[in-house]
Order: structure tokens, then C-alpha cells, then sequence
């Protein structure tokens, strides 16, 4: 298998695995590459570096320290997410009416037209879930609150 890095007419660089560098060519001339963004059947190797190999006595560090630096960019992104989360529950709790464990039933209600028409948030089972969502009952699941010292 090898690899290689592909650019589009329109400028989109992506990756793509082939069996040899024949069977490239052999899909290239008969325009058979195309986009993984856009879809153009215009698509040429792009410029990328070789992969080195490692010496056969070498193990790579897959260590999480090395994997993420030093974690600082990744705490940080965490932290964001974590922000925006809250953000995202407090909106919903303050603009919705909490059902509990009556979610399923109350959301297929007001889709039936037996409740008034309002936002609801509450619990439900992954089963129950799916089955509203098979109904057509648009549901959706909102960020648990992050317990104190997280």
C-alpha cells in the first residue's frame, strides 16, 4: 500500500491509500480519482515528504505525553468545551421547562398535538429515544452537568 497526498482543481488537499503506485496511475488515466471535499475528477499528486523509516531497534514513544505535547492546548480546548457546555445546558434550563423522567411521554404529546406546543428537557432511556426519533418526534440530547471539582 502506499500513500499520497492529492490536491483537487479547486485546491483541496486530502490523503488517499492505493496498492501500488501503478494502481494510481492506472485510476488516474482513467479518471476515476475524484475530491473526498468537492467531488472534481480533477485530482494530481500533491507535494509531501517521505516517510522515514525507523531503525529496526527504534520503538516510538506512544506515551500520552508524547502523543498530546505538553497538554497544555488540549487542557485548554477541554476547558472550552467544558464552558461551552454549560453555556449550552444553562440556555436549555432556562428556557425550557424541566419534565423528568416524563420526557418521552410529554415530547410525544406535544408532537401529537395533546399538550400545548412548548421546549422540554428532562430524562429519558436510549430506547425510548430512538423511538421518538422514529416517529419523527426531533429530540435531542443536551450536556450533562459536570459534577463539582471537574
Amino acid at each position: 500500500m502506499i500513500r499520497y497526498s492529492l490536491i483537487c482543481s479547486k485546491g483541496h488537499e486530502f490523503e488517499s491509500w492505493f496498492a501500488s503506485s501503478d494502481a494510481y496511475d492506472t485510476l488516474e488515466a482513467k479518471g476515476h480519482l475524484s475530491c473526498a471535499v468537492c467531488g472534481s475528477s480533477r485530482v494530481q499528486k500533491s507535494l509531501m515528504a517521505p516517510a522515514i523509516g525507523r531503525k529496526g531497534n527504534q520503538q516510538e514513544d506512544t506515551s500520552p505525553v508524547a502523543r498530546a505535547g505538553d497538554g497544555g492546548e488540549a487542557m485548554k480546548a477541554a476547558r472550552e468545551l467544558a464552558a461551552f457546555m454549560d453555556k449550552i445546558r444553562a440556555h436549555v434550563e432556562k428556557n425550557a421547562e424541566y419534565v423528568g423522567d416524563r420526557f418521552a411521554e410529554e415530547a410525544r404529546a406535544i408532537h401529537n398535538k395533546e399538550a400545548e406546543m412548548r421546549q422540554i428537557y428532562g430524562e429519558t432511556t436510549l430506547d425510548e429515544a430512538r423511538a421518538l426519533i422514529e416517529d419523527g418526534v426531533a429530540v435531542a440530547p443536551i450536556p450533562a452537568a459536570r459534577r463539582k471539582g471537574n
